[in-house]
């Protein structure tokens, strides 16, 4: 009999006991294999595939070109670099925004072509009938409230949302929403930390911030910005844990060095 004992991957229960003993949860986005195998084996607990991939592989100003079907290309990429991480997954703008049947559709793709373990949706109430479809055949959802970047063109900018009176009662009211619609977490993006810690104590399930201050349940972060991949982003909330930026181009500098003096490749690295 083997001694050996397999690793549990992350579940949605996970997440919820996480929350009733008060451990904090960890979510990073990666969008590829590689990466996403790394970030497993630091162990964060969740990681996202978010349509951010349209900012930071395709240079796109907002989310809002990334396909379906390109998002099922990153999501199946990251989980098969993964084998305790929970794979959660973005709907891309417009595959779920329409009928109930349509978004059931897009979530059931997503699921069975990426190999992705839960999916994620921007809005509240006016989306609440397409979430209630899609959790009743089985997939698990999370929702996403506060500046919600397919809705940009709508707001018209990055900025706090949820400032004014009127828009914090709204939040509280969509996060209620989702919750009774079985949503099993929400992230909450670039609202006052205080309506996130009131947020946070008022659910029963997790939250997850992300410009949304140290009260939230978990955290999470574009992976590509924490690693100060991206030089020149860095809003109140972002820390840089890395400068990947100065190596990565130090390095190729140095390649570049090495290969036009003919000292690479040495004679100890060829065949």
């Amino acid at each position: 009999m083997s001694v050996n004992k397999e690793m549990k991957r992350v579940s949605t229960a996970m997440l919820q006991a996480m929350k009733d003993r008060q451990e904090k949860i960890s979510m990073l986005t990666s969008y590829d294999y590689s990466m996403a195998k790394m970030v497993d084996q630091a162990g964060v607990d969740v990681i996202l595939i978010g349509d951010s991939a349209a900012n930071v592989f395709a240079g796109y100003e907002t989310t809002l070109p990334i396909t379906l079907d390109h998002m099922i290309y990153h999501a199946a990429s990251v989980a098969r670099g993964t084998q305790r991480a929970m794979v959660l997954a973005d709907l891309p703008f417009g595959s779920y925004q329409g009928s109930a049947d349509e978004a059931y559709n897009a979530a059931v793709r997503m699921m069975k072509e990426s190999g992705a373990h839960a999916l994620k949706l921007e809005g509240g109430l006016e989306i609440i009938a397409n979430i209630k479809k899609i959790i009743s055949g089985g997939i698990p959802v999370c929702g996403h409230l506060g500046l919600t970047p397919q809705s940009i063109n709508k707001f018209g900018n990055f900025g706090v949302r949820a400032k004014e009176e009127q828009e914090a009662a709204k939040l509280i009211e969509d996060a209620l929403a989702l919750q009774d619609a079985g949503c099993f977490a929400i992230v909450l993006e670039k609202i006052p930390a205080k309506l996130a810690k009131a947020v946070t104590e008022t659910l029963t399930i997790p939250t997850v911030g992300i410009g949304a201050g140290a009260d939230c349940d978990g955290q999470v972060l574009v992976i590509n910005d924490m690693l100060g991949m991206n030089a020149d982003f860095k809003p109140k909330f972002m820390r840089h844990f890395a400068n990947l930026h100065e190596q990565i181009i130090t390095a190729v500098s140095d390649y570049v060095a090495e290969v036009k003096a003919v000292k690479y490749p040495n004679e100890d690295e060829q065949y």
